[in-house]
């Protein structure tokens, strides 16, 4: 997945894709230990999309703190 899709995606469609990757990397180490996998260069593109969509998911949450904050004030 690419950083310009991962950008496109809302906030729940990136924790679910986050989910998703960090089972679908856990279950390809898990069988890369135990018998050959066809492709080792799927694991190492896993591991990196997961990077992706934690980049964001921390963008996401820096550029919310530093949104100014405005008050309501009472006259």
């Amino acid at each position: 997945m690419k950083y310009k899709d991962i950008k496109g995606l809302n906030d729940k469609d990136l924790k679910d894709n986050l989910k998703d990757e960090r089972e679908s990397y856990t279950k390809m180490k898990f069988t890369h230990a135990i018998s050959q996998v066809e492709s080792t260069a799927r694991i190492t593109a896993t591991r990196k999309t997961i990077a992706r969509l934690q980049t964001e998911k921390r963008s996401r949450q820096i550029s919310k703190q530093n949104e100014p904050k405005t008050e309501i004030k009472n006259s």
